[in-house]
């Protein structure tokens, strides 16, 4: 998709705007235009990316990612059903995601950084590809799904020996597991 006839509308758009008030503010709102190029295309990528996310978590078994190819968007949909999943973990049931209060969701993004064991990523990133979904989509299903149903979240199973006794996070009286509730 290409967005740059987007970019240069707003581009044309502010320097109509400016030509009412004179030469120097017209070259200014020029000189602006061409700097506005790199956060006008990441504001239509994220505008994008939103509306992949909502069609996605309104098909079943099917999701739309959107990719970067140079500088352009590209929508790709993945078809295909739930994958097997491990018997250490629990699959996410479609009804799940969707199963948000109008409270809870707005047009609003909160940017998050998450740290996750490369062997953990791995395996997330397992599980979502095999549902058809990109990482982030499929971490915001999770937590969607976790919040929904007021989970307890049971991480002792998990933690492996590359943790060690007494590592921070965990239960010190049993060392084996951490149990809490996601909201």
């Amino acid at each position: 998709m290409d967005i740059t006839e987007y970019v240069d509308a707003l581009r044309r758009d502010l320097a109509q705007a400016a030509r009412a008030m004179g030469p120097e503010t017209e070259q200014a709102a020029e000189r602006i235009g061409f700097a506005l190029d790199s956060s006008a295309r990441l504001a239509l990528m994220d505008a994008l990316s939103q509306a992949a996310a909502e069609i996605t978590n309104e098909l079943e078994g099917t999701s739309v990612e959107v990719r970067l190819q140079g500088r352009e968007p590209v929508f790709v949909v993945v078809g295909g059903g739930p994958s097997a999943v491990a018997d250490d973990t629990q699959a996410i049931d479609a009804a799940d995601t969707n199963a948000v209060s109008s409270d809870d969701e707005g047009p609003e993004t909160a940017r998050i950084t998450l740290r996750l064991p490369e062997a953990l990523k791995a395996r997330a990133e397992e599980l979502a590809t095999g549902r058809g979904q990109s990482l982030n989509t499929w971490i915001v299903n999770a937590v969607r799904a976790a919040t929904a149903s007021g989970v307890t979240v049971n991480i002792g199973a998990q933690l492996g020996p590359q943790f060690g006794p007494g590592a921070p996070g965990r239960n010190r009286s049993s060392n084996k597991r951490v149990q809490g509730w996601v909201r």
